[in-house]
Parts: structure tokens; sequence; C-alpha cells
């Protein structure tokens, strides 16, 4: 069980009872050391019924995280990428974190339609016109 609380932003902070761990072996680099010590570690965090975050933010975070996410609403991240278990949690903590404040971003404004330029549709009637002509020149001539 983590017990420190997770601080995302000035408005978010996880709570430490939310976030779980769980130390497993890890693959790859790292000689003996791999195969006696569990320096791989799993977060769990459980997005769906956290008091934590907002509808909108769990909704995002589900999505952003994928298949990430159990159907029963918790995520797990895995990280290995390091040799110590102290490296490896502060990595899936800053992962977690990263997550989260993807999903709480405002959503990006809307398309504000534009009018083209009296230059761009002068240009687009010339160009028709042009083509215009040349399809016309390929027409049979008609004999008199």
């Amino acid at each position: 069980m983590a017990s420190e609380a997770l601080y995302i932003n000035d408005r978010i902070t996880i709570a430490g009872w939310e976030l779980t761990e769980q130390f497993v072996l890890a693959g790859g680099p790292g000689g003996q050391n791999v195969n006696k010590v569990a320096t791989a570690v799993q977060l769990f965090f459980n997005v769906q019924n956290s008091p934590s975050l907002t509808d909108r933010v769990k909704a995002n975070a589900i999505r952003l995280a994928g298949r990430r996410v159990s159907k029963e609403g918790v995520l797990m991240i895995e990280a290995s990428r390091f040799r110590s278990q102290d490296r490896n949690r502060e990595d899936a903590r800053e992962r977690l974190k990263e997550l989260i404040l993807g999903a709480a971003a405002p959503p990006p404004p809307p398309r504000r339609k534009t009018k083209p330029t009296k230059g761009s549709i002068e240009r687009r009637l010339k160009e028709k016109s042009g083509r215009s002509e040349v399809k016309k020149m390929r027409s049979k001539v008609g004999g008199d």
C-alpha cells in the first residue's frame, strides 16, 4: 500500500490509500539482481471509484489509459525501466501523474469557421474557367 499522497496539481491530490503497489520480478538487464530482487512496480489506482477525480477527468483518464484499465475501472501502471525499486516506484507515480494531468487538461477551443478571402475566390474561379477552356478545346470541331 502506498502511504504518501500523490500531488497532481492545485485542485487534484490522490490520497495514499487510493494507490496500491505490488513489487514483482523484472526482466531485462541487471544480472543476478534481477533473479533475486523484485524491483518492478505495479501501481494500481481505481479510477472509476476515486473520490479525488471529477467525472470528466475519470472519463478522460479511462479513455487515455486504453488497455491499461480493467473492466472494473482499475488502472495498472507497470514500471520496470530502472534497476532499483525506489526509482521504479517514482517512475510509476510520475506516469500516473502525467496521465491524470492529460485527462484534466481543458478541451481545445472549438474551431471557428472563416470565410475565404476575395483573392482566393478569384483564383479558384480563374482556375475553373481555365480548366473549362482546356476541356472545350478537347471537343470535336464542328465542320461548316
